[in-house]
């Protein structure tokens, strides 16, 4: 049996026993993933629902692409810019097509299940902490009286005056 299935934004033909590099999928190696997006599911030359349907894979490694140079010119503008760019991939074994949500759970799953019990361990303490009252605010200190401005520009010499421009005869 095979599959149509889209993951990535690409679409890959897979079968039991596949191994194929998608895009990077979140997961360790060894651990179960399902693809669940699939398109079309067939067996030999029949097409059949693929309403329902899932791929079970498992994650052999993470890794990453080969390096692409990416070349930017603009002729007669002394303009040239050069990139490199590896993609994250992710590479899987399909295990299984089909309703593959039932025969392969998640290793996921299981590490959410006890992060709960901690979570709400954390956060019984912190109710059963009196809160602390809040310091009473100091008055705040007199302002300063600005000096009168009069007095300011008293004190401040008077601006030169310019020279009359010469005439010329």
């Amino acid at each position: 049996m095979f599959a149509i299935v889209r993951t990535g934004g690409k679409q890959y033909r897979v079968a039991a026993g596949d191994k194929i590099a998608v895009e990077k999928i979140e997961g360790e190696a060894g651990d179960t993933v399902s693809l669940g997006d699939v398109l079309l599911a067939g067996d030999g030359g029949e097409v059949k629902d693929a309403k329902g349907l899932a791929v079970s894979a498992e994650i052999i490694a993470q890794t990453r692409g080969e390096k692409v140079i990416v070349f930017k010119k603009r002729r007669r503008h002394n303009y040239r810019r050069r990139n490199g760019h590896r993609q994250s991939l992710t590479l899987l074994r399909i295990l299984a097509v089909g309703d593959a949500k039932k025969a392969a759970p998640k290793k996921e799953a299981a590490p959410k299940a006890e992060a709960a019990p901690a979570a709400e361990a954390k956060a019984a303490p912190a109710q059963e902490a009196p809160k602390k009252e809040a310091a009473p605010k100091k008055a705040a200190a007199p302002k300063k009286e600005a000096a009168p401005k009069a007095e300011a520009a008293a004190e401040k010499k008077p601006a030169a005056k310019k020279a009359a421009p010469k005439k010329e005869a």
